[in-house]
């Protein structure tokens, strides 16, 4: 499971012309879900998610989570971060989840992020054309990616 997490002053999601989901400070998590993420790929990395310390405390250094500073989180489903551009130039999207079991699995990430604490989630519409707009803060961008915790 990879997470793209970035820092924003606010971002927004809206499919058909309509906003889906709207955060103020807080992170935009654009989500990949391949085929070998299990619920303990989802568990520890909404774990790590909500615990990540790079927002600036008082002396300007990354030292607080989302859940110290009581931000908000809106979750944009990606299967495009499963990509595989090992051969060519066209990606493959092979290894990304079957889209049935993947919404489930970003639905269950959503649920897990507000078990750790974060109490505002915004999704955005599975598998929808979304257009998203943010206000990177920093730019503050961090990737995860569960594979580096499997054992």
């Amino acid at each position: 499971m990879k997470a793209i997490i970035q820092l924003v002053k606010h971002a927004k999601v809206t499919v058909d012309g309509t906003v889906r989901g709207s955060i103020n400070q807080g992170f935009l998590v654009l989500l990949g879900i391949e085929q070998t993420d299990t619920l303990a790929d989802a568990e520890i990395l909404a774990q790590k998610t909500a615990n990540l310390r790079i927002f600036c405390d008082s002396d300007d250094k990354m030292n607080l989570s989302l859940l110290q500073v009581e931000g908000q989180a809106l979750v944009i489903s990606n299967f495009t971060l499963c990509a595989n551009t090992k051969k060519g130039n066209r990606p493959s999207f092979t290894n990304a989840m079957h889209p049935e079991a993947a919404q489930e699995m970003y639905d269950k990430f959503c649920l897990l992020l507000k078990e750790n604490g974060v109490k505002t989630v915004e999704k955005g519409v599975f598998g929808a054309d979304m257009q998203v707009e943010l206000l990177n803060d920093g730019p503050v961008t961090i990737t995860l990616d569960t594979t580096i915790w499997r054992q």
